[in-house]
C-alpha cells in the first residue's frame, strides 16, 4: 500500500479537484477501493468514471485494471477476517452466491492457467521426482491443502515427510535434518504465515530446493523459493478460495506420478491388496 499511497502524495500538488477526491478516498478506504471497479469507485466518490480512468493513468497505470491489482496486492495479506467478510458481502451483496462463487474460481483457475509458469512447474515435478526426501508443510487454511499433496504423494514415494504445526516453533524440530537433495513444498496465501517462511529460509539455508505456491510474486515466500508456482486466489471473503491453488497442486501431483508410474503402479497394487484384506473400503456387497 505504502508505494502507491505515495505516490499519490507526491502527486496531489497537481491533481485537478476531482482527482483530489479520488485520492482522498482511496488514501483513507484502500482496503475497499481495492476490489472497487472503476464504475464503483465512481458512484463513491461522485465523480464521472472516465475521471477516475485517467486518475489510473496519472499515477502511471496502464489503465485502472492495473491500478486495482496493485492496491489488490498491497492490501491482500493486511485484511482481516472481519474485513473480508464484509468486502464479499459488498461485492457479492444478494446475488446468487452459488453461481458468483463457482464463476469467481472458475475465473481463478483460467488466470491461472494463463500466468503460471510451466517451465518452472516442470522443473518442480523433476525436482519432486529426483528428492532424496520431499518436505510438505502448509497452515491454517493452506494446510488442506498440505494435507492433500502429502497423501498423493506418499502413494508414490516412501520418503515424504508432511509438516504439521501446532501454530509455534514445532516445525523446526520436524525439518531439523533438511539438507542438499531435499525438496519442500511450501504453500501460503495470505494472510501468510510466518512460520511458513521461516521454515522454507531454514530449508534454503541448509541446501535443499525450494518450491513455493502462493499466490502473488510479491508474496514474502517467493524469496525463499527457487522455484514458485503463482495460482490465483481471492482475498475479498472470508473464506480463502482455493480452487486455483488446489487444481496448480493437482496438476503437480499428476505429472510426478506419470514420470514414476511404474513406482506408483507397484505401490497402488499393494495398498489394493492390503484395501480388500483389511476392508478399507465400502464395496456394497449387499
Amino acid at each position: 500500500m505504502n508505494d502507491i499511497i505515495r505516490t499519490i502524495k507526491e502527486k496531489s500538488a497537481d491533481f485537478s479537484k476531482s482527482q483530489k477526491i479520488i485520492a482522498a478516498y482511496i488514501t483513507e478506504n484502500c482496503e475497499k477501493a481495492a476490489y472497487m471497479t472503476a464504475g464503483k469507485l465512481s458512484e463513491k466518490t461522485g465523480v464521472s468514471e472516465s475521471t477516475v480512468v485517467r486518475f489510473a493513468y496519472e499515477l502511471g497505470f496502464d489503465g485502472y485494471p492495473a491500478l486495482q491489482k496493485g492496491l489488490q496486492e498491497l492490501v491482500k495479506s493486511q485484511l482481516t477476517s472481519v474485513q473480508r467478510m464484509e468486502l464479499a458481502y459488498e461485492k457479492i451483496g444478494s446475488r446468487d452466491i452459488l453461481s458468483s462463487i463457482l464463476k469467481s474460481d472458475m475465473g481463478h483457475i483460467e488466470k491461472t492457467l494463463e500466468t503460471i509458469d510451466k517451465g518452472q512447474f516442470e522443473r518442480a515435478a523433476e525436482a519432486i521426482s529426483s528428492a532424496n526426501k520431499v518436505y510438505v508443510t502448509g497452515v491454517r487454511s493452506a494446510a488442506a491443502l498440505a494435507e492433500f499433496a502429502g497423501f498423493y504423494l506418499h502413494l508414490i514415494f516412501d520418503n515424504v515427510c508432511l509438516i504439521k504445526s501446532t501454530g509455534g516453533d514445532d516445525l523446526f524440530e520436524q525439518i531439523l535434518n533438511v539438507k542438499k537433495g531435499d525438496v519442500i513444498i511450501g504453500i501460503s496465501f495470505p494472510r501468510y504465515s510466518k512460520n511458513t517462511i521461516k521454515a522454507l529460509r531454514y530449508a534454503k539455508n541448509n541446501g535443499a530446493t525450494v518450491i513455493g505456491i502462493t499466490d502473488s510474486k510479491s508474496s514474502p515466500i517467493v524469496p525463499e523459493s527457487e522455484l514458485c508456482l503463482i495460482a490465483e486466489s481471492d482475498a475479498a471473503s472470508f473464506v480463502d478460495s482455493l480452487a486455483a491453488p488446489l487444481s496448480v497442486i493437482n496438476a503437480l501431483l499428476v505429472a510426478v506420478g506419470m514420470s514414476n508410474k511404474e513406482k506408483m503402479q507397484k505401490n497402488l497394487e499393494k495398498l489394493e491388496q492390503i484395501w480388500d484384506e483389511y476392508e478399507v473400503y465400502d464395496k456394497n456387497d449387499g
